[in-house]
């Protein structure tokens, strides 16, 4: 009896501080979320030795290739095309405010100058330069923020091990040590966090790949935070957020939605949301991929995303010389073309009032709802009341007055049938 009583002492003794040691974010990071929201937009870039042979960022897994065909590649990766500057000017005229870039993929493979490995761009490759480098100088430049995609998985170094549920035919030996790999990872993130300036977030990737096994994520999520308190970090886990991440992803999926098969067991938090999607059906450069999206496509999912109060990380996968495919850059040029039209509607806002519908979503932003039709039923449109009483009711593409009516049913507005925008009618509901 003494004995139980005695370890439930320790326990008691203890509830008070495990629950001290769960994340508290910083001031900063509180306004780096907020910043975050604000921002709706972001350029995400695929790109590493693995667009030398345009089958996409798996290619070492899904072609079977072992770790010592893989190492030829970055002979052949030599991006003399790649400028920084006109990514950036790019992903500015695209109307995003943030670019998150694969730094490692699950290949292994540094983007970076580390000195943990020469399995790296300017070891490795004939172009011998830190991409990563020039490209958050250009970032702080142009006032673009720069966030880094890291993979937990990684196919190539030895230690990953045991292996997980990909990269068996990349031939290495059947044995390492797993904390030493953790290790490796943590060093590789602190190069990262401390020679390249301010860093936005880190996009961890491929805990799916062993999501039992320990992680020791409290630990790698500290150090970020130690090294700075206002880099926001996520993880594509699929699952529900753990603590000490400071935003939730939804990959091709906008948030609480299942229709991709990424996220079955997926849980909405109360973090700050983002959701990502590719522009043809690939995320690294991919030669016979030509299944692109129409910039109305993906203007509607922009909008929709900002119904769903999420953040939409909108991908492209260079090609090996450093460019922008050319029909990438079109439809970026085009969605920026509308964002400065419309992007009052959907910068610095938040989701709702009123929740997403199949005619479209809402987003807020001080006394003012925007109604997003994108795909209306008929002219006639009926909103379940809000709890907020409307004085004025107008079409954002005109400024032109609607009729309304608020009452017990709801706020009913008549928007005329030659008003209606094929891609986004908006309607601005001021309160």
């Amino acid at each position: 009896m003494k004995k139980i009583i005695f370890a439930f002492l320790i326990i008691c003794i203890q509830l008070p501080l495990n629950a001290q040691s769960r994340y508290v974010p910083a001031p900063e990071n509180l306004k780096a979320r907020e910043w975050f929201q604000d921002a709706k937009f972001g350029m995400f870039i695929h790109w590493g030795v693995y667009s030398v042979p345009g089958d996409g960022e798996w290619v070492m897994n899904n072609q079977r290739i072992d770790r010592g065909t893989y190492q030829k590649l970055p002979a052949f990766f030599n991006p003399t095309g790649y400028d920084p500057k006109e990514w950036v000017s790019l992903a500015k005229a695209a109307g995003m405010k943030y670019i998150t870039i694969t730094s490692k993929h699950h290949d292994g493979f540094a983007m970076w100058d580390s000195k943990l490995t020469d399995w790296d761009i300017v070891d490795r490759t004939p172009y011998g330069k830190d991409i990563i480098k020039m490209l958050a100088g250009e970032c702080r430049k142009q006032g673009i923020k720069l966030f880094f995609y890291h993979s937990h998985l990684d196919w190539f170094q030895e230690n990953y091990f045991p292996r997980g549920n990909t990269g068996h035919t990349a031939g290495r030996p059947e044995s390492g040590d797993w904390y030493k790999y953790l290790d490796y990872m943590d060093g590789q993130l602190t190069e990262l966090l401390t020679n390249y300036g301010e860093i936005g977030g880190i996009w961890f990737d491929g805990h799916w790949d062993k999501k039992d096994a320990d992680w020791r994520l409290e630990k790698t999520y500290s150090l970020i935070h130690s090294l700075q308190p206002a880099c926001l970090i996520g993880n594509n886990h699929h699952l529900a957020p753990f603590d000490g991440e400071d935003f939730q992803m939804f990959e091709k999926d906008l948030p609480g939605q299942k229709t991709t098969g990424f996220n079955p067991e997926q849980k909405v938090g109360e973090l700050p949301f983002e959701t990502c999607e590719t522009m043809n059906n690939s995320w690294g450069f991919n030669l016979q991929d030509k299944n692109y999206k129409s910039t109305k496509s993906l203007i509607q999912y922009l909008v929709k995303a900002a119904g769903y109060n999420s953040n939409f990380l909108l991908n492209v996968g260079p090609m090996p010389n450093g460019k922008i495919q050319p029909e990438f850059v079109a439809t970026l040029r085009e969605l920026g073309a509308w964002m400065d039209k419309y992007g009052e509607t959907i910068y610095g806002t938040r989701g709702g009032p009123v929740t997403p519908r199949s005619w479209g979503v809402t987003t807020r932003k001080g006394n003012k709802v925007y109604v997003h039709l994108l795909n209306p039923e008929d002219n006639n449109l009926l909103l379940p009341d809000f709890g907020k009483k409307v004085k004025n009711v107008t079409l954002y593409q005109t400024g032109s007055k609607l009729k309304f009516k608020q009452d017990g049913f709801g706020i009913s507005i008549s928007v005329p049938s030659e008003s209606l925008d094929d891609t986004d009618t908006i309607i601005v509901l001021e309160t």
